[in-house]
């Protein structure tokens, strides 16, 4: 690309896709103009906006899939609380990356974590009158934010750009001694700043949580991918870090998608305490005729919703589990890719003049990792989202994730060769001839 598009031509596109301002759409939106746009000029463009991996599937998880295929799988429905395999080394894994025991029963698949998420949300705002709000710590995962909205579930966020180590505590106890906040919801490592909750900040979330009886859902799409400590060797410290070692009122989110490159499969389970499980809630047992959580979950909120995750699947997730927790398989090593690809974009990015948005954890500078958060000067959004796209670089705004601060997410999965990182470096160069 030789030079920018036209305010023009990026105005005709926002048009014909009925968007009046970029800065207030979808990830799938900003995808949707930015690859019209690399049509319209015969350009390729950097795709920072989709969080897909960018290393390919477990070998060993498509081979169980394939096995369990060829004995003829697909014309035996699942049971909705899962394969015994899944369910025994899905609790192995956590055992051995997170040191956290949870009975496998308590270990359900799910369609992806979004159906994790979306179902966790959804009898959580039932379980008590008047607990009827979901809190997201935020920045976040943007379609999570759009999931109570859908279902018509109240829901509050805020921003932890402020909010710190005790600062946090102090923030968060505004909100729960309100009485209304039925569940807390954040990822971590964190999408899209890739900041990680320290342990005294999970304590804290951990004690309130317990103090004003909330329930914390947990995602942990990013399993072991702070790669400032190695997390990598089964049953050995140190280990992921987690809010269950300071509550029982909690609900992990564990997908197949980014530790097993699996996405495409839509295979993840809920992992849910075992204290939380066995609670029984007398709401459940006077809508559903069930008062116990898990059996809830599972029985009605799950079945109704999709009676099950694919049956292949679970085989799938089964055996990288497994591998796993034996030695056969390092994933995290596998992982590091994104970290590497990561320090390398972080570079260009500086060098042309943008810094970091979300760049410490209390002291310590953020790990290099799938996402990063980057801003220049003081554009606003939609000022640095548009410049960016008429440059050739197709990303979404924070705002979009419920920061309340200007910049970008960076995702680095599509960043494969050295191509990619010298065509990125060209793009922002025209960036920054474009705007000074």
């Amino acid at each position: 690309m030789d030079k920018p598009l036209s305010q023009e031509q990026l105005l005709s596109q926002f048009r014909e896709l009925g968007i009046e301002d970029v800065s207030h759409t979808t990830i799938r939106q900003c995808s949707m103009v930015g690859s019209a746009l690399e049509a319209l000029s015969g350009e390729k463009f950097s795709h920072l906006e989709f969080g897909v991996p960018g290393i390919p599937a477990c070998r060993i998880g498509l081979e169980a899939q394939k096995k369990a295929l060829d004995a003829g799988i697909p014309s035996i429905y699942p049971s909705v609380q899962g394969i015994p395999e899944l369910k025994k080394n899905a609790s192995r894994f956590v055992k051995a990356f997170i040191d956290i025991d949870i009975d496998p029963k308590g270990i359900v698949p799910t369609v992806g974590s979004m159906q994790g998420s979306m179902t966790s949300i959804l009898e959580c705002s039932q379980l008590q009158p008047g607990k009827d709000t979901i809190l997201y710590i935020c920045p976040g995962f943007s379609a999570h934010g759009r999931q109570p909205d859908l279902l018509g579930i109240k829901n509050l966020t805020f921003d932890i750009y402020e909010y710190r180590a005790e600062k946090l505590r102090d923030k968060l106890e505004s909100y729960f001694k309100q009485g209304n906040i039925a569940a807390i919801l954040y990822s971590n490592p964190n999408n899209p700043a890739w900041i990680c909750l320290t342990e005294e900040e999970l304590q804290i979330i951990g004690e309130l949580a317990t103090q004003y009886d909330v329930i914390v859902l947990e995602d942990m799409a990013y399993l072991c991918m702070d790669f400032r400590k190695d997390l990598s060797v089964p049953f050995q410290p140190p280990f992921q870090s987690t809010v269950a070692r300071y509550t029982d009122n909690y609900v992990i989110l564990l997908s197949g998608s980014k530790i097993f490159s699996y996405a495409g499969e839509r295979i993840a389970v809920v992992c849910i305490s075992d204290k939380l499980y066995q609670r029984e809630y007398p709401a459940l047992k006077e809508k559903w005729g069930i008062a116990k959580f898990g059996d809830n979950f599972i029985l009605n909120y799950l079945y109704v919703n999709t009676s099950g995750a694919s049956h292949s699947a679970q085989y799938a997730l089964a055996a990288m589990f497994e591998a796993s927790v034996d030695g056969r398989y390092n994933f995290v090593k596998e992982l590091r890719n994104y970290g590497l690809r990561a320090h390398r974009s972080r570079e260009i990015f500086e060098n042309n003049g943008f810094r970091l948005v979300y760049d410490k954890d209390m002291e310590q500078t953020i790990s290099d990792g799938f996402f990063y958060t980057v801003t220049y000067k003081d554009l606003g959004n939609r000022e640095l989202l548009e410049n960016l796209l008429r440059c050739g670089i197709i990303a979404i705004p924070l705002n979009t994730t419920g920061s309340g601060q200007s910049g970008i997410r960076v995702c680095v999965s599509r960043l494969l060769s050295e191509e990619d990182f010298q065509l990125l470096d060209q793009h922002l160069k025209l960036f920054v001839k474009l705007v000074g």
